[in-house]
């Protein structure tokens, strides 16, 4: 066996560990047993120690070493790449402090969950202060040029910093809250009569939502949709992709489009390379192009008038209460512009504003400008600054993500990115499918799919992100195509000049 076929026999090891960690969470937050999370934080624990020794394991370092100069083919270079770069930063980390963030982030869990059932933050606050600290240590251990929270980006979409985000989004605040002022003021404003007027049932949402979900190319054969208190996407591998919604019954496009947004992270999963399973090249390069995903199945096509062409019908003899609902209604409804206090329910055109929000409270916490028992009312003042509306209860507000429960600092300005590689491969997309609005008007979404799967999906890390999208849609990443798209789209829904 060759040094190289080694080193991936290792890693391949690594990541059928992984993916039991990755079962057992998944468990945790759909159907384990209350009284199971005492144990299941130490399974938790044990796993990420296991997994962390072995990648650390010196000899895995020798391997590293010897195919330095190596040659090599591009998969493979891409490969050691990868794994190099994992080595380096799992080899600066304690091993204790691994197995105490695996462990606290699962008795965490647990905690936030109940905390925000009950609309109590106290209970919470004592998990969130450990978890940040350990968050703390970790950025420290991998070190960083200018902020901590550089360290903390950098886990979930490489390279990424504070000042590169800071002019990033304040050049989409420029663009975005004019455009939010002027629909604001918009006499042009959408009929939702049929959402206050009547019911959807759990058991309808649930029907609608599969229908979806399977006719845009999810696999259930390899796939499946649960209940969770956040909905999320997980799995073991390409032929075990697992997601959540919730429910609603007042207000069905919640669920609908948890589910859309689920099923893409889902439809990249199931997309990835069965030949490369276990190693980089068959695993998601980064959580923004994740989210590229997510936001293009959620957003580009299921809140587009073409979507609804084709679902309305079916739509309608789900919820038959809803009478003869006519498209532009529909249309202009799942389209509505307003400031919202839950994030994973805002219109496109606030979303990022919500980002915003939790990148600043991240920022100031991370960097000690906030102390943890103040954060109910850092989070109200900058939802005030950046929505103009204040959440009635910690619940609507400062608990509303699943995220600081998790230690997961730095994930949220990936939701943003997403939003900008979605637009930018949409554009890409339409160059080569030139008629791909009308294919969706008519329920024919796999030739988009497709375009994914040959573009994104397949390729795993092989490029780093930036160099993904550039060899996607022949462009660097920019926020040009997300502002295009915006303007676009709501300057028609809202007669703006």
């Amino acid at each position: 066996m060759s040094n190289y076929d080694e080193l991936i026999s290792r890693v391949k090891e690594l990541s059928v560990i992984e993916s039991i960690g990755g079962l057992l969470a998944w468990d945790q937050e759909t159907f384990m047993p209350p009284k199971g999370a005492q144990l299941r934080s130490e399974s938790l624990a044990y796993l990420s120690k296991t997994a962390h020794s072995a990648l650390i394991n010196p000899e895995m370092g020798s391997l590293l070493d010897s195919l330095e100069n190596a040659n090599l083919t591009d998969i493979e270079s891409a490969n050691v790449r990868e794994i190099q770069r994992s080595y380096d930063k799992a080899t600066k980390l304690p091993i204790s402090l691994v197995e105490e963030m695996a462990r606290h982030k699962s008795h965490a869990l647990q905690i936030w969950q109940k905390a925000r059932a009950e609309n109590d933050f106290t209970h919470f606050a004592p998990a969130l202060e450990k978890n940040l600290d350990l968050a703390c240590q970790a950025a420290e251990h991998y070190g960083y040029k200018e902020n901590i929270y550089d360290a903390m980006l950098d886990i979930y979409e490489q390279g990424m910093t504070v000042s590169q985000l800071d002019l990033l989004f304040a050049g989409l605040r420029k663009e975005i809250v004019p455009l939010v002022k002027a629909i604001g003021e918009s006499t042009s404003k959408p009929d939702l009569t049929f959402l206050t007027s009547n019911s959807f049932s759990e058991e309808g949402q649930r029907d609608f939502s599969l229908r979806v979900s399977q006719a845009i190319g999810f696999d259930f054969e390899g796939g499946r949709m649960d209940t969770s208190t956040h909905p999320f996407c997980s799995g073991a591998g390409p032929d075990d992709v697992r997601f959540t919604t919730r429910y609603d019954e007042s207000f069905p496009f919640g669920c609908l489009y948890g589910v859309m947004h689920e099923t893409g992270h889902g439809l990249y999963e199931q997309g990835l390379s069965r030949e490369h399973e276990g190693t980089p090249l068959g695993k998601a390069v980064s959580l923004g192009v994740h989210e590229s995903q997510s936001r293009l199945w959620e957003n580009v096509v299921g809140r587009s008038k073409e979507f609804w062409n084709h679902w309305l019908s079916d739509f309608c003899e789900v919820f038959p209460d809803v009478g003869d609902l006519d498209l532009d209604t529909i249309h202009r409804a799942v389209n509505n512009v307003e400031p919202s206090l839950i994030r994973v329910e805002a219109d496109e055109a606030t979303y990022n504003l919500h980002i915003m929000i939790r990148y600043e409270v991240e920022k100031a916490l991370v960097n000690g400008d906030v102390k943890v028992n103040d954060l109910p009312q850092f989070w109200n003042s900058q939802m005030e600054n950046y929505l103009g509306i204040t959440p009635p209860d910690d619940a609507q507000g400062v608990l509303q993500d699943i995220h600081w429960s998790m230690g997961a600092f730095g994930y949220f300005p990936t939701y943003t990115l997403g939003n900008l590689y979605a637009s930018q491969l949409w554009e890409a997309t339409l160059r080569d499918i030139p008629d791909m609005p009308s294919l969706i008007s008519r329920g024919e979404t796999q030739p988009l799919l497709d375009w994914m799967r040959t573009n994104v999906h397949i390729h795993g890390s092989r490029w780093e992100p930036d160099d993904l999208i550039l060899h996607a849609t022949g462009e660097k990443p920019s926020s040009d195509a997300f502002i295009r798209y915006l303007k676009q789209k709501f300057q028609y829904l809202y007669n703006l000049s």
